[in-house]
């Protein structure tokens, strides 16, 4: 087996531990956002805390870096919550579609912030991921355009996220990039978790937990796949959480996509495979003398 392989089902399993997490927040009930926050957050910083003891590396980052860190942590904890705020008032699949348009937000942003170069192909799939979007967010004056808008902007905030890790580079090690955002997050989110606790079910106890350690074998799983093989030669693959949430959707909250989001599903990932194509290295073919 290859490491292109290895990074294909490394990403696959990430896939469907991100698209579990969101099943088992949507699953948990009627608790509030900032509750099933603080426990995705707080198991994550559970399982860092492991790998950073058991590796022996820095709880916290190196100094020069703490501006770099506390920003993706900030960023990251609002892309979350608000994932987490349209998982609970979307179908399922909706709301994880929009949260995929972070990769091309990734791209305006490094534009903006870092000056890399807008290639052509990428400027193409943007606008026609963009356009997908729209089928998806059906713009009205309802309250399920609004939000989906709040989905879009926590793609957003995950891009920024994004982009700050490629500041951050290999600067650090990335269960200390973790433990560091997951202690952050469980901090910042403590008092308001406090005020606004609610009681919970053993069943809903549960399935936060649940989200916690999915949402931790996603982003492992993610780390580990890019290890083994470039974004540009498996990135693709990350999409097939559109599957499974679509299916979670159906099968446990009876809740099918309508014609025009299945379009926007369909239009968003022909942009993703149209760049994931573009971004493939070309295979020269050299023919050898007879």
């Amino acid at each position: 087996m290859n490491n292109v392989v290895k990074g294909i089902i490394a990403l696959i399993i990430s896939s469907l531990g991100f698209s579990l997490m969101s099943f088992f927040v949507k699953y948990a009930g009627d608790l509030p956002t900032v509750q099933k926050t603080f426990f995705r957050n707080f198991i994550s910083m559970l399982i860092a805390l492991a790998l950073v003891l058991y590796h022996k590396e820095s709880l916290f980052g190196k100094r020069e870096n703490q501006g770099w860190l506390l920003l993706r942590s900030g960023l990251g904890l609002a892309g979350v919550l608000l994932n987490f705020f349209t998982i609970d008032r979307m179908v399922l699949s909706d709301a994880d579609i929009l949260n995929k348009l972070s990769p091309f937000f990734t791209i305006i942003l490094c534009a903006i912030f870092l000056k890399e170069y807008i290639r052509k192909f990428q400027l193409i799939s943007i606008i026609v991921a963009l356009a997908g979007a729209v089928f998806i967010i059906k713009p009205s004056f309802s309250s399920d355009t609004y939000f989906a808008l709040l989905g879009v902007l926590g793609a957003i905030f995950a891009a920024g996220a994004y982009t700050v890790l490629r500041v951050l580079g290999s600067r650090e090690k990335f269960y200390t990039v973790v433990f560091y955002f997951s202690f952050f997050s469980t901090v910042a989110l403590l008092p308001f978790f406090i005020y606004q606790f609610e009681p919970m079910t053993a069943s809903q106890f549960w399935m936060l937990i649940l989200s916690g350690i999915f949402a931790a074998i996603g982003q492992f799983g993610l780390t580990i796949a890019y290890s083994y093989a470039p974004a540009k030669e498996i990135s693709i693959f990350f999409y097939s959480t559109i599957l499974f949430t679509a299916l979670l959707s159906i099968i446990f909250f009876n809740q099918v996509p309508d014609m025009l989001s299945i379009l926007g599903y369909i239009i968003i990932f022909a942009a993703s495979y149209y760049m994931y194509m573009k971004n493939r290295p070309r295979k020269l073919k050299v023919a050898g003398k007879k």
